[in-house]
């Protein structure tokens, strides 16, 4: 039963975290080994109960996503097959495969964070086409994050942020609400993959799932009022928190 409380609590930050800024994970996958759970079953559970929350969380950034359809199509495909690619990767290879790689990941996201405004201005006036959904430089991009989040999820939500704010042309809101279904995709992607072919603790994705769906929809309706500079910080914050944290484990 304190089991089960504790990862309710863990996933309503989750969901909150998520539909803010992304790094839910930090939070629930550090308990869920803490508590007992192999880290396979508990990455792979995390990844499932997730889900409901990720969506909740786009679901309540509904209005910064007007217009966005067929950029959402374009780039949900590049991380509907990252996500793929990194769950058979989660399922097949070591698990210390992208320990190294991971905090250098989110170090490069967080300095794109940061310069993204300067940038984006700079790539916007010498780019001579301009794509709506960010171009082939992009797609790549986001299918790389896809396979990051398929494979363990953690602060990718920092990357994905980092990428559409430089490559689009758009606010940071609206940035944020792309984030969330992209974020949405890749985890229900994974999802799917790891009920057919693994093994999740279902108590623990169920209360997760209850958990990150409340906070979904409490972190979309606060963040949708935080201005462009003060979410920006907010997710160098969280992602400076994400590199101590996975140096630690």
């Amino acid at each position: 039963m304190w089991h089960a409380v504790i990862i309710f609590a863990a996933g309503v930050s989750a969901g909150g975290i998520n539909a803010v800024v992304g790094s839910g994970s930090l939070i629930t996958f550090p308990i869920l080994v803490a508590l007992g759970y192999p880290p396979v079953v508990a990455n792979v559970s995390n990844n499932i109960g997730l889900v409901p929350g990720s969506f909740a969380g786009a679901y309540g950034y509904r209005r910064e996503l007007s217009g966005q359809r067929e950029r959402l199509l374009r780039l949900g495909a590049a991380s509907m097959l990252g996500s793929l690619l990194g769950g058979v990767l989660l399922l097949t290879m070591p698990a210390q495969a992208f320990k190294v790689v991971v905090p250098a990941l989110i170090v490069v996201a967080l300095v794109l964070v940061v310069v993204q405004p300067r940038l984006n201005e700079w790539i916007m006036a010498r780019r001579e086409v301009h794509h709506g959904h960010g171009g082939p430089v992009l797609w790549l991009g986001v299918f790389v994050a896809g396979v990051y989040g398929g494979y363990f999820g953690a602060a990718q939500g920092i990357i994905l942020i980092s990428l559409l704010g430089i490559f689009l042309d758009d606010t940071m809101q609206r940035i944020n609400g792309a984030k969330n279904v992209l974020s949405g995709v890749v985890n229900a992607t994974a999802a799917v993959l790891f009920v057919i072919l693994a093994h999740p603790d279902w108590m623990v994705v169920l209360m997760i799932a209850l958990g990150s769906t409340l906070g979904g929809f409490i972190g979309a309706s606060a963040g949708r009022k935080l201005p462009p500079l003060v979410l920006r910080t907010i997710i160098v914050i969280v992602g400076l928190v994400a590199i101590v944290k996975l140096a630690l484990t």
